[in-house]
């Protein structure tokens, strides 16, 4: 052996691992209370008979080693330590055989002073009694202190034998310290004992567990008579590595090398099949099970149960758990495990309840699965039942047992009582700090969430991906800006910039909180560009009006060959709608129907959505027709889309087809229908949803429901009843219900309901130009010219600036951004040279420009040209030009679209033998054969 290794243990070995007791010393009265202590009733006749038949005749130590015998196969301490104070009181503790009987139960049960007492006790060294300590404390887990029982041994000059080597062996593998592992083993070598196949064993499986398969297979092969026992453990090595597919190699060689298999090698065979998920090889071991006749081994048949539920077969599962006569708790973990695993929850808690009705006792495994059981179904009331099952155990839980059970509280939203458990916690690790803070995000405490994060930061406790993902979520949520970037410089700080799950949550994060460009840079900087990556900064463009950035980042994601997923392709669609892409969108389904996503619900609703939005409601009509399972967001999305296009019947068709199908509406779907009531002018259908929404569908109106009704009464001409409702709602008016009113006020010409609806609007959002501009032009339209100056002047000195109008159109898969009077296209010439020849045209058609609308202090023909160069307009000649004849020309404004384009489109319409279809802030006008689809209402 190498010495310096040796003596680097020298000091551990000048100190004894227990301190000697003081001499053993049991009075009659402590053999009295072992006698009645003694609980084992196959131990106490033989010891009865021993009183009778001995004590009388003088010491006779043959029963003695029967019985101590007896005590050490049953570890029955009491019994045991009673016979020692018959064989003190008898003077027969100087005889070596009841000596080492006597030190093998001490070690066994643990008490090793008494054994250590009779060690030192023994005048010479003896090698059983050192090779019975060193066993028990292997046997007990102590591989340390065997270990360096082992070097004691070996200084004081004894030659280990084929019994010793095995435990100290296993010492080596269970604390993997190879190379003493490899020095017990030149040791072996030396010694002879290498043949010997326990010995051997012992070395095979040391080799392997300590990751070096190679030698392990050397030494296998070197046995010359190699027994099913050899053959287990080198399975069960290699079962334990994860390396489940050598393990099955080697069976198959040993059947075929003609050693039967036992009920040990089955089990490891069936681990290895569910390590695998092969159900096939699975079922083919099972066979062998039953030929062989080990179908009745516990461990095999739990073992069956555990395979066939990770291999996918819960049937199969639950089918060999029916078969056990007597299951015992493990049998029940495994088949309420495999419930669980399958998600088939409710079957999991049956199976819990027959398993306590039986008469057995859930154990902390049993627990931890119907924790996850009762989370997934938010059983608030069961969950608190279960709690009591867990202290009764009078057994401290491990932190993956009451981690389960801060995850179920917090999945049945019972987050006080998540946190008390949480608290008493007496060593709170990284696991349980993440599943509290987890469950204040998923509960939508997301101020909790970061405050506890902050907590934990702030006692060193640590943190990993998962802790960082979850409180970007809950930044997210809270859109804290300052914050977000705080954890960003966590982020740097702690070196998990390089980590793409962070990263992809950061990037998340930021693009939620509306800093797209720190998103973007922190994008560009990603260790690793995959599709999680790409997914949160596309949906970050989609979601703050960076369409095209999005679409870019689309087509640079295809040229690095990541495959969209059905989320990307979700978001691109509604990147499409937002930017009315009509050509890019329909690219996008071709990727949705090539991935084979149609059958997801998320995509089919955002095609739904892209068409409507894009100005094709067949389209969205055939995309909603092909969604098999209709969600109500994808009733919502098509009834939304005919209330936009002008179609209020159809979707209050669809509406009611939707009630029938026992589909309850959201508030999202009640304000489509009451959009679809306002675009078709049906006052009195709008009134009867508005007012039963309560009583039909348990919905309390919200502001979103008042604006549509007051805009719906407004622009009816009945501004007396809208300002009444106004007056009734059980909370303060918003921006959008006075902005409804005053816009019904400027098309009515109310000058005194414009002026209060306006001041209100200037209390409540004094930045927005547009209450501003519908002021004006309330007083335009009644030649209040005055008033009009005074606005314009308000609007100067408050330094609001008019937000510009901006229209989109799409041509060969690019989409093209126009301001009025824009000259910054390449092809302005082209564009104002065609809007001249429509001038001509028009005019010879008899339209006449609306110069009233327009509220510059310029002369007529200006007024005229500046109409003639509005956005949509130049969007619309420009589509003309480049838009292949008999194509629509689709176009897209930020704005209502203005009484003087609307009357030109449905001019230019005809001429041109072109349908334009327009979508506006408010809705879709479908200008065709010189009239628009909105009927000049909206």
């Amino acid at each position: 052996m190498k010495l310096g290794y040796l003596n680097s243990l020298q000091n551990h070995l000048l100190q004894r691992l227990y301190p000697p007791f003081n001499p053993f010393n049991l009075s009659s009265k402590l053999i009295q209370t072992a006698t009645k202590l003694s609980e084992n009733p196959e131990t106490n006749p033989l010891l009865t008979l021993s009183k009778k038949d001995n004590f009388g005749f003088g010491p006779i130590f043959l029963p003695y080693l029967k019985l101590l015998s007896k005590c050490n196969s049953t570890k029955s301490l009491t019994p045991g330590m009673q016979i020692h104070s018959h064989v003190i009181q008898f003077g027969l503790t100087k005889d070596p055989k009841i000596r080492n009987h006597l030190i093998n139960l001490y070690a066994k049960c643990r008490v090793f002073g008494y054994a250590w007492n009779l060690v030192d006790e023994s005048p010479e060294p003896d090698l059983v009694s050192w090779s019975a300590l060193i066993s028990g404390y292997a046997q007990n887990g102590l591989c340390k202190e065997a270990i360096l029982a082992f070097l004691e041994l070996h200084f004081l000059g004894l030659k280990c034998n084929e019994f010793t080597f095995p435990s100290v062996l296993k010492a080596c593998t269970a604390t993997k310290d190879l190379e003493l592992g490899k020095q017990v083993h030149g040791i072996v070598v030396v010694t002879g004992f290498d043949s010997d196949e326990f010995v051997a064993n012992s070395l095979v499986v040391m080799y392997a567990k300590c990751g070096q398969f190679g030698d392990s297979m050397r030494l296998f092969d070197a046995i010359p008579d190699r027994s099913v026992v050899s053959w287990n453990a080198l399975f069960s090595c290699y079962v334990q590595s994860d390396c489940y597919e050598e393990a099955v190699e080697l069976f198959h060689g040993m059947v075929l090398g003609g050693i039967k298999p036992n009920e040990f090698s089955l089990s490891s065979m069936i681990n290895a099949c569910a390590g695998l998920g092969d159900g096939t090889q699975g079922r083919k071991i099972h066979g062998y099970l039953i030929k062989l006749g080990y179908d009745s081994d516990p461990f095999s048949m739990n073992a069956l149960v555990d395979m066939y539920a990770k291999v996918g077969n819960l049937e199969g599962s639950l089918f060999v758990f029916n078969e056990i006569a007597e299951p015992d708790i493990v049998a029940w973990n495994a088949a309420i495990a495999s419930c669980v695993l399958h998600e088939n929850y409710d079957l999991a808690l049956e199976l819990f309840g027959q398993m306590k009705r039986l008469g057995i006792h859930p154990n902390t495994f049993t627990l931890s699965s119907t924790f996850k059981a009762c989370a997934t179904l938010g059983l608030k009331e069961f969950s608190r039942q279960l709690h009591p099952s867990l202290i009764k155990m009078n057994v401290e839980p491990d932190s993956f047992v009451v981690v389960g059970l801060i995850d179920m509280y917090s999945k049945c939203n019972l987050m006080d009582d998540a946190k008390l458990v949480f608290k008493l916690m007496p060593n709170k690790d990284l696991i349980s700090w993440n599943a509290v803070i987890s469950g204040h995000s998923q509960n939508e405490e997301d101020r909790e969430a970061v405050l506890l994060f902050s907590l934990m930061y702030k006692e060193g406790v640590g943190f990993n991906q998962t802790t960082l993902s979850t409180v970007l979520k809950s930044v997210a949520s809270l859109q804290e800006n300052n914050v977000c970037k705080q954890v960003h410089v966590i982020i740097l700080k702690s070196g998990f910039e390089r980590d793409s799950y962070s990263v992809n949550s950061l990037i998340d994060a930021y693009g939620k909180c509306g800093i797209v460009e720190e998103a973007a840079r922190v994008f560009k900087e990603c260790p690793v560009m995959d599709l999680v990556a790409f997914t949160s900064m596309i949906t970050a463009y989609s979601q703050y009006g960076q369409g095209e950035e999005a679409l870019k980042l689309y087509l640079e994601m295809q040229e690095r060959g990541i495959k969209p997923d059905s989320f990307v392709c979700s978001s691109l669609l509604n990147t499409c709608a937002n930017l009315s892409a009509y050509e890019q969108g329909k690219q996008v389904h071709v990727h949705i129907l090539k991935c084979g996503f149609m059958s997801d619900v998320f995509a089919g609703n955002s095609l739904v959505n892209m068409y409507a939005k894009c100005g094709s409601i067949d389209d969205a009509d055939v995309a909603f027709s092909e969604i098999h399972e209709r969600s109500i967001v994808s009733w919502s999305a098509m009834i939304g889309g005919l209330a936009q296009h002008g179609h209020g019947r159809k979707a209050l068709q669809l509406f009611d087809q939707m009630l029938e199908g026992s589909i309850s509406p959201n508030h999202i779907t009640l304000v489509s229908v009451l959009c679809a009531c306002n675009h078709a002018g049906l006052v009195s259908e709008a009134k009867k949803y508005f007012e039963s929404m309560r009583m039909s569908f348990g919905i309390e109106p919200l502001q979103e429901h008042y604006a549509c009704m007051i805009d719906i009464l407004g622009r009816a001409g009945r501004l007396n009843e809208a300002m009444e409702l106004v007056n009734k709602m059980p909370f303060e008016a918003n921006g959008s219900v006075w902005g409804a009113l005053l816009g019904a006020a400027r098309i009515h010409k109310n000058v005194e309901i414009g002026q209060q609806a306006a001041e209100r609007l200037l209390d409540l959002e004094p930045e927005k130009s547009g209450t501003h501009i519908l002021l004006a032009n309330t007083y335009a339209s009644v030649g209040m010219w005055e008033n009009v100056a005074k606005v314009r002047r308000l609007m100067r000195d408050s330094k609001v600036k008019k937000e510009p109008g901006m229209s989109w159109i799409e041509v060969k898969d690019k989409v093209y951004t126009f301001i009025v009077g824009d000259r910054s296209h390449a092809r302005t010439k082209e564009i104002y040279a065609k809007l001249d020849e429509l001038g001509d045209l028009l005019n010879k058609a008899g339209y006449v420009p609306m110069v009233e609308i327009d509220l510059h202090d310029v002369e007529r023909s200006e007024k005229e040209k500046l109409l003639y160069h509005h956005s949509e307009k130049l969007a619309v000649a420009f589509g003309l030009i480049a838009i292949p004849p008999g194509a629509p020309i689709r176009v897209k404004k930020n704005l209502r679209v203005c009484v003087d384009c609307h009357t030109a489109f449905k001019f230019i319409c005809k001429i041109v033998f072109r349908e334009i279809i327009v979508r506006d802030i408010n809705r879709f006008h479908h200008f065709k054969d010189g009239s628009c689809s909105c009927g000049d209402y909206w």
